[in-house]
């Protein structure tokens, strides 16, 4: 035996791929940080503890870092983005090392190639994907949903995805130019219903759709799935309980102040989790217009629990704001005169906004009440003043335009050219349009039934920038508020995600588990400021935004970034759901 355990601890001493050395291990878990070496072997952790130098192919000091499981995000479209980018930014720069995607009924398949139109038309407005991006980068070579994760397994990838089948695609496909408008026949619900368990036999993570009022098509019409009755849905829903697999993922109808309606909805969703045995989850936000409306409905979380089924609500880490700026849009876009302006090279523009005629008139323009089409999602808005804040740090507070136009003696319009034209137009303007109490979004954050997530990386590409709502709970919430400790922190973004959506080799440092790490600094770790860049095939421009603070990402066991800045791997994966590991 003695001879055994020595062989062992022998092979233990080499034939590492990878050791991290001298970090401070932050599990996942929630238990105490401890100084350990990490060793990983074929994608795997092998080892935690001390490893003598030597023996392994490649070394990390983490001395003075943390050592952590990967991020993980739990909403996320990056569908399309995933044919062009090989890296998976900007996630991959604020530590996540697996996503999901496909929310909200948005997906590539199933789908017939003469009929891509279908989904770009459910892609581009609802998500603000761009068209042109998704013509020039996606090779289509599939129609089914099982024949698309296929592809998605051959594609080379940094990150790890894993994706659901979407509503409207599914709609589109069974349907044709009917499902954006029409209620399925029963011969419809059948097809659609045995598509949904060939997908989820295939490795669908789950079924998502939308009934919200902010998805609408390119063309200005509901999305395909806000065209389905409940009895769709719920049927969708049964098919995946007949499989024992799957969870519904869906972006909520409207409920406003008809309590009545909303408690329908609530209570729906319990009530078809229980039926099923099919965990459902959805996004909630507070605003400002109706603070307190999210807090009965947590109480429906409970309620499924006790009665046997399970919802979990997916929150935000921050305010959910729209990232305006004249590199990519303004307030008034589509108003008289700077319509024509706007849609001039940025040089040209500058030029005519300096011209003091022509700036008279556009402000005297931006100042009246514009009667075109309302702004729905993450789109931009009238502004408020006194919610609209120069954005001239990442960490805050920003001042107001009211304050800032106030301190200048000008008009708010005014104040908000100056500052663009002082700064090149390379300077951002931030409208909240949820989250705006961080009370309320604290108090969401920590309860038991929600999950911080809720990115959207991928989608509105050019209006928001939330890749980077993980390294903000470390900058925010842990080192400047200490509303969280690093250990509660770290399960928040890694263990709490990862098995709420099934992954359970990964979330953790344990030997065994995926070798999905990152190795931090939590004394400088944070998002750096966005910048607007246009890497986009066909040129089409988005915002990035990278991190400070991150010595390295690892994925299955291989370096995907030291520094932020990429190693040239790809060890990235596709995560099939449960049927298709059997």
């Amino acid at each position: 035996m003695g001879h055994n355990v020595a062989r062992i601890f022998g092979e233990r001493d080499v034939a590492y791929d990878l050791v991290v050395r001298n970090g401070m291990v932050i599990d996942g878990s929630g238990m105490s940080r401890y100084r350990a070496d990490v060793g990983v072997k074929d994608g795997k952790i092998t080892h935690i503890g001390r490893i003598p130098n030597g023996g392994a192919e490649e070394n990390i000091d983490a001395e003075g870092h943390i050592v952590s499981p990967g991020f993980v995000d739990g909403h996320t479209h990056m569908d399309a983005q995933i044919f062009w980018d090989p890296l998976g930014s900007c996630s991959c720069y604020h530590g996540i090392t697996s996503v999901v995607m496909g929310n909200c009924g948005f997906t590539l398949a199933p789908c017939r190639k003469e009929e891509v139109d279908y989904v770009f038309r459910n892609l581009e407005r609802a998500e603000d994907i761009s068209r042109d991006a998704m013509l020039a980068g996606i090779d289509w070579a599939w129609e089914s949903f099982p024949e698309y994760l296929d592809v998605l397994d051959d594609l080379p990838k940094g990150i790890n995805y894993a994706g659901y089948m979407g509503h409207s695609a599914l709609r589109t496909y069974v349907m044709g130019e009917r499902a954006f408008a029409e209620a399925a026949t029963e011969d419809e619900l059948a097809t659609m219903a045995n598509l949904v368990k060939e997908a989820v036999r295939a490795g669908a993570i789950g079924f998502s759709s939308s009934r919200s009022p902010n998805h609408e098509t390119s063309d200005y019409r509901p999305v395909a799935s806000r065209a389905a009755d409940w009895n769709e849905l719920a049927t969708m829903v049964r098919a995946m309980g007949e499989e024992n697999a799957g969870i519904l993922e869906l972006a909520g109808e409207p409920t406003g102040a008809n309590y009545e309606r909303a408690e329908r909805y609530f209570n729906g969703l319990k009530d078809l989790s229980v039926e099923t045995g099919r965990p459902i989850t959805f996004g909630m936000f507070a605003t400002r217009a109706k603070p307190q409306a999210w807090r009965p409905w947590f109480d429906v979380l409970n309620q499924a629990a006790d009665e046997g089924g399970r919802l979990f609500v997916q929150v935000h880490s921050r305010a959910l704001s729209v990232l305006l700026s004249f590199e990519t849009t303004t307030p008034f876009d589509n108003f008289e005169m700077w319509r024509d302006i706007r849609a001039l090279p940025l040089d040209e523009q500058m030029a005519a906004f300096r011209d003091p005629e022509t700036k008279a008139k556009l402000i005297k323009i931006a100042s009246t009440p514009h009667n075109g089409p309302k702004a729905i999602g993450t789109e931009a808005r009238p502004p408020d003043w006194d919610w609209l804040f120069h954005m001239d740090s990442v960490d805050g507070p920003n001042p107001s335009m009211a304050d800032v136009a106030r301190q200048r003696g000008v008009s708010p319009v005014e104040a908000m050219i100056d500052l663009a034209l002082e700064h090149d137009f390379k300077t951002f303007f931030r409208q909240p349009i949820a989250n705006e109490d961080q009370d309320q979004a604290l108090e969401m954050m920590k309860h038991p039934r929600s999950v911080v997530t809720f990115s959207d990386s991928g989608a509105h590409v050019s209006q928001i920038m939330d890749s980077s709502l993980q390294t903000h709970i470390f900058s925010h919430w842990v080192r400047e508020k200490q509303a969280f400790t690093l250990e509660e922190a770290v399960r928040l973004v890694t263990y709490d995600t990862a098995t709420h959506w099934g992954f359970h080799d990964r979330g953790l440092v344990r030997e065994g588990m995926a070798a999905d790490l990152v190795v931090f600094d939590p004394n400088t770790i944070g998002a750096r400021m966005p910048e607007v860049v246009t890497d986009l095939p066909a040129s089409a421009r988005r915002l990035k935004q990278t991190a400070n603070g991150i010595n390295a990402t690892i994925v299955n066991g291989q370096v995907l970034l030291r520094d932020n800045q990429p190693t040239g791997n790809t060890p990235g994966r596709l995560i099939r759901g449960p049927l298709a590991r059997q």
